[in-house]
């Protein structure tokens, strides 16, 4: 474990010259010498979410306590105050973090055609497939007019709203290894639905793709099947749920059917979808078990079988889990995220998830090396790790 912190994990992950890199694109380049560059600052906005209850000056002595040239910075110029941190985060605002997770975040999951020797991580293939989970949280940002109008807040019982405004974020994350690799930061009334179209892109052939019944429709389900990534999609089973058109029963209990629109004759008139249809319940030990629905675009039995299938859309819930690790132990529980506007909550939510996704390729590589799950490795303890190597001699560069 040593060997992977002795560089510091924040720029094993996120390097200097990649930092540096996503700075001048964003045009955030300094014009002139300050005392606390772009690149320390967007280290400093990672920082944060390691460091989620200490206060800016905190933040910044453990991140200097790891610098080569501290000591000669420290004796050349008083230290920063709070002012001078808020204007240099500012000055940087959030498009290069946005930036830089774009560029780093992938799927880290190895698979059979990864480096020669080397075994596949354990609980990230399905048949092939890599399981990836879509889904939705939300934030509670600080209470200000700004914050307010932008993201605006949920409603609470009797027509009254809650006590801190929300940002959602929608994601997708590998079920695996819990890394997040992309993301969408937005408003609390823009549904999860609409937050998911700009990820399909980051779908591509080789993924399975899950999620739960609140992301289902007819228009999300064309589009992501579109990007040759097979889907894994529970779907209600109420009125208001899809109705398939029953084509053909298969030999392991699963049926074919199409997915047609009714609303409207252009509806009607275009190209059914094909789909899978598993039903089944769960042996719980209640009276009236649960009927579950997925649809999914894995045609074949013989490749996964309706069992196969089902127990695979439980990985579902991994992408909640991380979400968790973020929210509660990385964050801190209860805790608001500190930006008092709009543009630097962008930041502060980019710079938790690079955290979190640093975190994560280092608790992978510690597993891989180990040939364990990295399911088996603790969160709580990484985190820590993580912390330590923030300030080890050396871990950040001149």
């Amino acid at each position: 474990m040593s060997d992977l912190v002795s560089v510091g994990v924040l720029t094993r992950v996120f390097p200097p010259e990649l930092v540096d890199e996503v700075i001048a694109q964003a045009g955030r380049t300094e014009q002139r010498h300050r005392s606390l560059p772009a690149r320390v600052m967007a280290y400093f906005s990672i920082g944060m979410a390691l460091y989620s209850e200490g206060s800016y000056e905190d933040v910044l002595a453990q991140l200097t306590d790891g610098l080569s040239w501290a000591s000669g910075w420290v004796d050349s110029y008083p230290p920063p105050g709070k002012s001078a941190i808020f204007q240099a985060r500012a000055r940087l605002g959030s498009r290069p973090l946005a930036a830089l997770f774009e560029r780093v975040a992938q799927p880290i999951g190895i698979g059979a055609t990864g480096p020669a020797g080397a075994q596949a991580t354990p609980g990230v293939w399905l048949a092939g497939r890599r399981l990836v989970a879509v889904d939705g949280t939300c934030l509670d940002v600080a209470d200000t007019p700004a914050n307010a109008g932008h993201f605006g807040r949920p409603g609470v019982n009797k027509g009254e709203q809650a006590a801190f405004p929300q940002a959602r974020v929608v994601a997708l994350a590998e079920c695996g290894t819990h890394a997040i690799f992309a993301a969408q930061i937005g408003a609390y009334r823009q549904s999860e639905a609409t937050l998911t179209e700009p990820l399909l892109g980051r779908l591509a052939p080789g993924m399975l793709l899950t999620a739960d019944r609140g992301f289902f429709s007819y228009a999300l389900w064309r589009q992501a099947s579109g990007t040759g990534a097979d889907l894994l999609w529970r779907v209600r089973t109420d009125k208001a749920g899809p109705k398939p058109i029953h084509l053909e029963d298969l030999p392991d209990g699963s049926w074919l059917a199409h997915l047609r629109q009714t609303h409207s004759a252009s509806a009607r008139h275009a190209e059914p979808m094909l789909v899978r249809v598993i039903d089944y319940t769960i042996n719980d030990g209640r009276d009236n078990p649960t009927t579950y629905r997925l649809f999914t675009t894995m045609l074949d039995p013989a490749e996964a079988g309706a069992v196969d299938l089902a127990a695979a859309y439980t990985q579902r819930w991994e992408i909640e889990l991380a979400f968790d690790e973020l929210k509660t132990h990385q964050r801190g529980p209860r805790t608001v995220l500190r930006s008092k506007s709009p543009d630097l909550v962008l930041q502060e939510i980019w710079g938790h998830l690079c955290c979190h996704y640093a975190i994560r390729c280092l608790m992978h590589h510690a597993a891989h090396h180990a040939g364990h799950d990295p399911d088996r490795v603790s969160f709580v303890a990484a985190l820590r790790i993580t912390r330590q190597s923030i300030a080890h001699p050396g871990a950040f560069p001149p």
